[in-house]
């Protein structure tokens, strides 16, 4: 499930810095005051074997705002939405998020006018194609073609060798540490999206957006949807357009 918040700026644009970056410290302040041993949890210790956080947020999106080339537009009436496919977290964030009046968003304020549950597509087929607003990330081996270890950051775009095993991997990973049917198969890229870097907690992280076609148990599906794509969804990554 989704919280959708609407907001109102003034505010002309988002520093590039400040597009994601915000949004990983917010819900940990929101669980921390709302839930705080499930905000603990998270923070210390993840859930599961693989000890993965099952929180995703998205950017601040401004429909209305004008555009200017170079910078993040804002402006008006926009969205920002986070989600998660555990229920607890999801309700916490809820209740939360609807307490607030404004919203620090790296030193912009957005004025909260509304909050809302969003729940998933039924995915009933066990077929459905996602399609991520913000730069899907994954970290491949850092091997090089002997199979040496080269780097530790070996970031890869969805046209790389690698990028799609470690994608599938992912999958499966966020399927078990629900305890939810792992059999989720990546069938297909649709769409790449354009190359984007973004700076959160310790550095860049570079990637892009990608429409991805997955089969697999609508349980599953659902909570792929909730979550988000590839790695670091808590930071904003790979988050599921609704």
């Amino acid at each position: 499930m989704k919280v959708r918040v609407s907001v109102v700026t003034a505010a002309a644009e988002l520093p590039w810095g400040s597009v994601l970056a915000p949004g990983r410290g917010l819900v940990y302040d929101v669980l921390g005051r709302v839930a705080p041993d499930l905000g603990r949890q998270l923070h210390e210790h993840g859930m599961g074997a693989h000890g993965m956080v099952p929180v995703g947020h998205g950017a601040p999106v401004f429909p209305t705002a004008r555009r200017a080339r170079g910078k993040y537009a804002a402006g008006g009436a926009g969205v920002v939405e986070f989600g998660s496919p555990v229920p607890e977290v999801v309700q916490a964030l809820g209740e939360g998020l609807a307490r607030r009046e404004l919203l620090d968003w790296g030193g912009v304020a957005l004025r909260v006018t509304g909050v809302e549950v969003v729940s998933p597509p039924s995915c009933a087929s066990g077929r459905v194609r996602l399609r991520t607003a913000t730069p899907v990330v994954m970290k491949g081996s850092g091997q090089d073609e002997n199979g040496d270890l080269v780097t530790r950051q070996a970031w890869l775009l969805p046209s790389e060798p690698e990028w799609a095993e470690y994608f599938q991997n992912n999958l499966v990973r966020k399927a078990e540490t629900l305890g939810l049917d792992p059999g989720v198969e990546l069938e297909s890229v649709t769409w790449i999206g354009a190359k984007r870097s973004f700076r959160v907690g310790g550095g860049a992280k570079p990637g892009a957006p990608v429409e991805a076609e997955l089969s697999g148990p609508p349980e599953t599906l659902r909570a792929l949807w909730s979550w988000g794509l590839g790695q670091a969804n808590a930071a904003g990554f790979g988050w599921v357009q609704s």
